[in-house]
């Protein structure tokens, strides 16, 4: 493996792979995993080459807030170059885009600013247009950036070629969104390789390109509106409720050979078989970019070579309809095998655990006066592990309340010295007749543990107790508790 000066410079080469089950017989259908790319899709490319752009003509200043309109990969790529390079980043996004890829973006230091379902990829990028004007933004304009288009002439396009150099490509096949890589990759191929049909994929409920209807534009050749043709399809980010300036260059310069209208329930179908067939991890337009490719093979001779566009990975999709029916509890399939062996078993009692010297039960009194002297030291104090589940749940409805309470975290380093954790830990669990940890004292009366707190905030007589001794809360608060315990523990399927 080489090394490299930042992770920036990872962008790009990456894999071909050959299908071996999904195509037909004696067809040779090739797949370029894009989700290689460090942020696992092909908008790294983009990201990376706008920005470098942008510093190379002066349009970016140094420590100049960047800002994008995105679906989420575009936008989880700019928050990997932002953070490398040092740029505050803000994109808008539609609310209906995964809650995967807002947690992705913020987690990389990004603002998500979100924008109505029902104003669309337009709408997103109509308030990103407006905060960029009224805060002096820097705007990427992926839709009709020059260098979006640029980055896959010089690399993917690239790419492709010298994978079969000596050889002949029939087809390469690829959705839009940006029409970056549409264009970027089909004006090279024109030029190097004419005997290479370009085939674009779209929706088939959501026909913009096909429906050969033009894009309403303003003056300056932005989109005016959403494209008549345009409905709402499953497949996020791929094909945007309008027909970019890129996309256009790609159709109107001569660059597309044919339009391939696909199913959202055949993009979804082959992205699954993809995973449990061929091992491939994509999401829903990579699933429905194959189904474009495959629908070419079907119809296509034995050696015919077609490369398909994957555009990222499947971790963006969890929350979205991909994942249906994908359960979190066992099947009863999975019970049975299960119940197949007599071990670890949730419907066998686990045999009595042995008590560790660490938690006798005999007094210690210097443990013991600890625990008196720690419930004491504050109205609201927690017993808990640095890195329990139970008392991250605790935390988080303490964090929620706004309420201000001692966390007296028994495994940390600083009570390790001479197993002190664990004699304070025997000392508390002598005193409560609770040998689990967390355990949570109000005004010292002993509460319990995260369901004994919960349930005593859903009954109200938290509240009462909070009221009583002048404990401050945020009164605006209204939760069902227990959603906060570890989703793993809520209620599963009847076994």
């Amino acid at each position: 493996m080489a090394r490299y000066h930042t992770i920036l410079d990872t962008i790009g080469n990456t894999p071909l792979v050959k299908l071996q089950k999904l195509a037909p017989p004696g067809v040779n259908v090739y797949v370029k995993i894009e989700s290689f790319n460090p942020m696992g899709s092909v908008k790294d490319r983009m990201a990376h080459a706008i920005i470098q752009d942008a510093e190379r003509t002066g349009a970016l200043r140094p420590g100049q807030t960047v800002i994008e309109a995105t679906s989420g990969n575009t936008g989880i790529a700019l928050a990997m170059v932002c953070a490398q390079k040092g740029y505050p980043l803000v994109v808008t996004m539609a609310e209906n885009f995964s809650v995967e890829r807002r947690k992705l973006l913020r987690f990389l230091g990004a603002k998500v600013v979100l924008t109505p379902a029902a104003e669309k990829g337009s709408g997103m990028l109509a308030k990103a247009v407006e905060l960029a004007a009224h805060h002096g933004y820097f705007l990427c304009r992926q839709f009709d950036n020059e260098a979006n288009a640029d980055v896959h002439s010089r690399t993917t396009a690239q790419e492709i070629i010298a994978d079969f150099a000596g050889e002949t490509l029939h087809y390469w096949v690829s959705g839009f969104g940006t029409g970056g890589t549409l264009k970027g990759v089909s004006r090279v191929l024109k030029q190097v390789s004419p005997a290479t049909r370009v085939v674009a994929a779209e929706p088939d409920n959501a026909q913009v390109l096909g429906s050969g209807i033009p894009q309403p534009r303003n003056r300056d050749g932005s989109p005016a509106s959403s494209h008549p043709n345009f409905r709402p399809h499953p497949m996020q980010g791929w094909s945007p409720d309008f027909i970019s300036k890129l996309t256009q260059d790609a159709m109107g310069g001569g660059q597309v050979d044919e339009v391939v209208a696909v199913s959202g329930a055949d993009a979804m179908r082959l992205a699954r078989e993809l995973a449990q067939r061929e091992g491939i991890f994509v999401g829903t337009s990579s699933g429905g970019t194959l189904a474009a490719a495959l629908a070419i093979a079907q119809r296509s001779k034995a050696g015919t070579n077609i490369v398909c566009m994957l555009p990222d990975t499947g971790e963006r999709y969890l929350s979205t309809p991909l994942f249906d029916g994908i359960k979190e509890d066992m099947s009863a399939e999975e019970l049975a095998l299960s119940r197949s062996t007599p071990l670890c078993r949730f419907d066998v009692a686990p045999a009595a655990a042995t008590t560790s010297q660490s938690n006798r039960t005999e007094k210690d009194t210097d443990a013991a006066d600890f625990v008196t002297n720690s419930i004491a030291s504050d109205p609201v104090v927690l017993f808990a592990l640095e890195w329990c589940e139970f008392c991250w749940s605790i935390r988080k409805f303490f964090e929620l309340l706004g309420i201000h309470y001692t966390s007296v975290d028994l495994d940390s380093v600083k009570y390790q010295a001479n197993e002190r954790g664990g004699k304070i830990r025997a000392a508390l669990a002598q005193r409560t007749q609770a040998a689990t940890i967390p355990q949570v004292f109000v005004a010292g009366q002993h509460i319990g543990g995260s369901t004994d707190l919960f349930a005593a905030w859903n009954s109200g007589t938290l509240q009462q107790l909070f009221k009583k001794h002048g404990i401050a809360y945020d009164t605006s608060v209204h939760i069902d508790a227990k959603t906060l315990l570890p989703r793993w523990l809520q209620p599963r399927q009847a076994s």
